[in-house]
């Protein structure tokens, strides 16, 4: 998960994930590392945070998770080996 320290959306979408029991988030803070939001901008074609990926799936960011989980896809793609 691509975030920066201060961004509520990505605090949130870290309490989604967490609710759904996912007990590790790899995050790079593009705050910390330009370099890195250069990187996202590149793969994901977005320039905001969060950007999520579950596994090698981009899932968006903070709503496009939560559109997801609304949909009940959210569950499937964590269980996902």
């Amino acid at each position: 998960m691509y975030t920066t320290a201060t961004c509520p959306y990505c605090i949130r979408a870290k309490q989604v994930l967490q609710h759904k029991g996912v007990a590790q988030i790899h995050e790079i803070r593009v705050d910390q590392d330009p370099g890195q939001r250069e990187r996202m901008i590149e793969i994901t074609g977005r320039r905001t945070v969060p950007q999520i990926f579950i596994g090698e799936t981009h899932v968006g960011g903070h709503d496009d998770l939560v559109a997801l989980d609304a949909r009940g896809e959210l569950d499937p793609l964590l269980a996902a080996p």
